[in-house]
């Protein structure tokens, strides 16, 4: 603790402890309480107190206040807790009695200000932080506190009763890790007293007719499992397994849906995932009397984890099958198709019943489908599925949801009309069939599968949200497609549905709903990110209507349609200007066109969507070589930069400093000069040839009034990557360990204008006037000097400090809430 911060705090206490004082902004406290954390953490010693024997009288005051404000004493008990955290500051606030006076069953338990939620937050917080020792055990567990807990469980507050709850997790591993004589052991199990009582209320809870009770001591076993992998947890278990087991076979009992997130806890803890027998039985047995939607969360679980044993693993992916296996078998011809499972764990019975409802159908599919797809994008642990018949389900769920498909059978028909047009299950379900283009054993459905795709693409009633997923879809498996494509026949076959797809993309270009055409112009940018070096794929886009309606969109009413079309040519340009071997005549002249509208768009579209889209599509360009010899690109950047630094977007001016961090990078690197130089000898040479080229490059390129311009900018984010830019370039112009050699330049006649340019930088944001005149920006001796001279370093720490640092201090808010303290004097004499 600073000596200025200890001087203020005895009048901050005082303030604090004052009724007649308004009360202090909860902020303020709950920051107050943060800062008291920090200092009990770096400071584990009983000095804290003693050097401040206010806090200890800031206690005893608040609790002589008849009625203290629930804020104030809330505060005082989590203030408390953390002080009493140390055995030894514990001690010495026992001294005085203070943790019993607020702990115990004197204390504010038994005062009217109990009923109030934030006091009893503050009772629970404060035993949870000092909770680290026996002594705060053992003045809990003599004073009744215990009980007080037990009943906080069941507390109307959500907050308070999770507080509770996971106060009595950290009680019990306390307790049996602190206090346990021998290891526990299932014959003969000696808890510690603490240990004892509440090991005994979990028991008794689960024993007791009252749901909440059970619900109270589930949730305690789920967080303690989850949280606790000592073996002495399955000597616990062994005591109230058989209880556990019951619930799932009786009906009656409402906590069924906790079972499986408790066993799924377990079963990712050593202690009973590389044990035998009875826990995965319990586990099989809960996957077979679980509700489907009960067990599909826990048999997720259990396919991701490595260690679950193999029969209980098919058992698991057959419960999360069931849903898919049912639809499968309901809308096909009977002994068309076997479905995809052998047999069911549970009664299919239920599983159609749910189907065919029309409040439980989606919610079931939605499940299984996001459960499915989870287990698809797994790339560490690849759970193995059967993806043709997945796949073959999922087309059949999505030719039911679009009316395609007409069931034989008459629980098709019924899963049919509840699904019609359900958005929710077709989003799900090409979600996944997204996520399944990656596995392997798809490729015999592949043409049955774009029909289904094109099918949505091209559908009026395809909504736009649904759209856009079957786009995503229909990219990843285009992919796919290309890398199928090795026999005249499937490449014919690519070509067809190449030409099918575009065919539909046209129509939608030109669809009258925005998000459509915005949606169709990133499907048209993920296709040509993913397959422009494909010949076919090239030739199939061009012979097209697609790039031209493309180029329209430039000028779409909407911004973000604006943006996405300029993104879309941007990428475009990488096959129609960019490749080797143009297809497209008229080359260079369309090329210029295309830059020519860009930069339009960049100087003058209202909006700043398309404007950062432009910014973008430029450093692109630019990374990927597309601009030309280094002089070309200089003149390009130059023109962009001029354009840029004036934009009022933020986002705008931050993409003109990455064209100019890429624009760097590549110089150097054409002009053979290490970026970051290590050897300072070989590098200080190397400077010498190419150091005074590459800087006359980026003063005709007028990169460096932008870039010492942006320090001051009112958006921090742009000052710090103009900084890093700027000490990147200083670095290379003066590599480590070479002299700079600068304090001859002082008498320059330059270096009157670069203190100014320093001073000015200095200010940051508060700059009234960059400097206009003075500072050449263009001149390499004057950069030079600059880079040498001004101390970036310092600069770039000034920058990445929080703007409110000072505010953020822990001096400047005791002097807040004094602050407002002496407001309320003055208002008094006021009044008076």
């Amino acid at each position: 603790m600073t000596r200025e911060c200890s001087v203020l705090l005895p009048r901050v206490c005082a303030a604090l402890a004052d009724p007649r004082q308004p009360g202090s902004d909860d902020t303020c406290l709950e920051k107050l309480l943060d800062w008291f954390r920090l200092l009990a953490k770096f400071d584990p010693s009983v000095e804290l107190l003693q050097n401040n024997p206010c806090l200890a009288e800031f206690i005893t005051a608040v609790l002589a206040l008849p009625e203290p404000s629930p804020s104030i004493l809330s505060f005082t008990l989590r203030l408390a807790g953390i002080l009493a955290a140390l055995e030894n500051r514990f001690q010495h606030l026992q001294q005085e009695q203070l943790l019993v006076r607020l702990f115990g069953r004197d204390g504010p338990l038994n005062s009217m200000l109990w009923k109030d939620a934030s006091v009893r937050s503050g009772w629970v917080h404060g035993v949870h932080s000092m909770m680290h020792h026996q002594p705060a055990l053992h003045l809990l567990c003599h004073t009744g506190g215990l009980d007080v807990i037990f009943s906080l469980q069941g507390d109307p507050s959500l907050f308070v009763a999770s507080a509770a709850n996971q106060l009595l997790v950290d009680m019990l591993i306390l307790s049996v890790e602190t206090e346990m004589t021998k290891p526990a052991s299932t014959k003969d199990c000696d808890w510690p007293a603490c240990a004892q009582m509440i090991i005994k209320h979990i028991e008794d809870s689960l024993q007791s007719s009252s749901a909440s009770h059970i619900e109270q001591s589930l949730k305690l076993l789920t967080s303690l499992f989850g949280s606790c992998r000592a073996p002495w947890t399955e000597v616990l278990w062994l005591g109230v397994a058989k209880q556990i087991e019951s619930f799932l076979m009786e009906e009656t009992v409402q906590a069924q849906h906790m079972l499986a997130n408790l066993l799924l806890k377990m079963a990712w803890s050593p202690v009973f995932c590389d044990s035998e027998g009875s826990f995965w039985t319990l586990v099989a047995s809960a996957l077979e009397h679980l509700t489907p939607v009960q067990a599909g969360p826990l048999a997720v679980g259990l396919l991701k984890l490595y260690k679950c044993p193999q029969d209980v693993r098919i058992q698991a992916l057959t419960v999360l099958l069931q849903p898919m296996d049912c639809i499968l078998r309901a809308a096909s011809q009977p002994l068309e198709y076997a479905g995809l499972l052998d047999e069911s764990v549970g009664d299919p019975i239920t599983v159609e019943g749910l189907l065919s409802s029309k409040s439980s159908c989606a919610s079931l599919l939605c499940q299984t489908l996001a459960h499915l797809e989870e287990l698809l994008s797994q790339s560490r642990f690849q759970v193995d599925l059967p993806c043709a018949s997945l796949l073959h389900s999922l087309m059949t769920i999505l030719q039911l949801c679009n009316g395609l498909l007409s069931p034989a059978s008459a629980l098709g028909s019924t899963i049919g009309r509840v699904l019609i047009n359900c958005f929710r299950v077709q989003s799900s379900a090409l979600d996944v069939l997204a996520a399944l283009s990656d596995r392997k054993g798809c490729d015999t459905l592949i043409e049955s599968l774009f029909d289904v795709l094109l099918a949505y693409l091209d559908s009026p009633n395809t909504s736009p949200t649904v759209l856009k997923k079957a786009f995503q879809a229909t990219s990843k498996w285009l992919v796919r497609l290309q890398e199928l494509s090795c026999s005249n026949t499937q490449r014919q076959q690519a070509e067809k549905i190449l030409e099918d797809v575009f065919l539909v993309l046209q129509k939608r270009l030109c669809s009258p709903c925005w998000e459509v055409r915005d949606s169709s112009l990133e499907f048209l940018t993920d296709l040509i990110k993913c397959l422009r070096d494909q010949e076919e794929f090239r030739q199939s886009l061009l012979s097209s209507e697609v790039p031209r309606l493309t180029e329209n969109l430039l000028e779409d009413p909407e911004s973000y349609v604006r943006a996405s079309a300029v993104t879309a040519m941007g990428h475009l340009a990488f096959i129609t200007y960019f490749a080797p071997e143009s297809p497209v005549l008229g080359n260079q002249y369309n090329k210029e066109n295309t830059v020519a509208k860009l930069q339009e768009i960049l100087s003058t579209d209202p909006e700043g969507f398309p404007r950062r889209a432009v910014i973008s599509i430029f450093t692109e360009w630019l990374s990927q070589g597309c601009t030309g010899p280094l002089e070309d690109t200089g003149q390009f950047v130059s023109r962009v930069i001029q354009t840029v630094e004036h934009d009022l977007d933020w986002e705008v001016r931050l993409g003109g400093l990455e064209l100019i961090q890429d624009f760097c990078h590549q110089t150097f690197c054409q002009l053979g000069l290490p970026e970051c130089p290590d050897d300072p000898v070989s590098s200080a040479v190397t400077g010498s040839i190419h150091g005074s080229e590459s800087l006359r490059i980026f003063c005709r390129a007028k990169l460096f009034r932008f870039l010492f311009r942006s320090l001051c900018d009112c958006d921090k984010t742009l000052g710090q990557r103009a900084c890093h830019i700027l000490l990147n370039l200083s670095n290379n112009f003066y590599p480590l360990g070479t002299p700079k050699d600068l304090d001859k330049t002082v008498d320059l006649p330059a270096g009157c204008s670069i203190a100014w340019l320093e001073r000015t930088l200095r200010q940051g944001s508060l700059a009234q006037n960059f400097p206009t005149d003075g500072v050449d920006f263009e001149d390499p001796e004057s950069m030079m000097l600059a880079l040498g001279t001004i101390d970036l370093l310092q600069l770039y720490d000034e920058l990445n400090k929080s703007s409110d640092h000072v505010e953020k201090s822990p001096q400047s808010l005791l002097q807040d809430i004094l602050a407002t303290v002496g407001t309320m004097e003055e208002n008094e004499a006021d009044c008076y």
